[in-house]
């Protein structure tokens, strides 16, 4: 019996396992051997679909990187597509594990993280600002309360 994998299967695999991950980042209490799941384990099986797919298909497809015309006729590709995807969720997921672990050494609250970890899961680079935004403010709250 040979059995094929389709891009729709990968596709919920992968989400399945970054929505995981996500999962155990925000509600899940921050022990070295559990944080090591979303930090560094979903988005390392994720990235190696990803090389996977592109080893695999980047060859055989039209477009490219150099115009959106031409990234636009790389996407007509499901499996280029699905490797797409798949960079999303592998590189939100280790940012969203480098902003829950930067948050936590500068004393940024689990209540307060959560909704910019959520922002990352979904919207990707816009957590991040936020983050960026609330560790600038946090870090010279605290560096304006040493000063008195």
């Amino acid at each position: 019996m040979d059995m094929v994998v389709t891009p729709e299967q990968l596709f919920s695999w992968a989400g399945q396992a970054a929505s995981y991950g996500w999962l155990i980042l925000i509600f899940l209490p921050r022990i070295k051997a559990l944080f090591f799941i979303p930090q560094y384990l979903i988005p390392l099986g994720i990235g190696l679909l990803y090389a996977g797919l592109m080893l695999a298909h980047y060859s055989n497809s039209n477009g490219g990187f150099s115009s959106l015309e031409d990234v636009r006729m790389l996407f007509e590709s499901d499996h280029i597509l699905l490797a797409g995807w798949v960079h999303y969720l592998a590189f939100d997921l280790f940012i969203g594990a480098w902003i829950a672990r930067k948050a936590d050494k500068i004393g940024i609250s689990r209540l307060l993280q959560a909704p910019i970890l959520i922002a990352t899961y979904i919207f990707g680079p816009i957590g991040l600002v936020l983050f960026l935004f609330m560790r600038t403010v946090f870090t010279q709250t605290e560096e304006h309360n040493y000063a008195r």
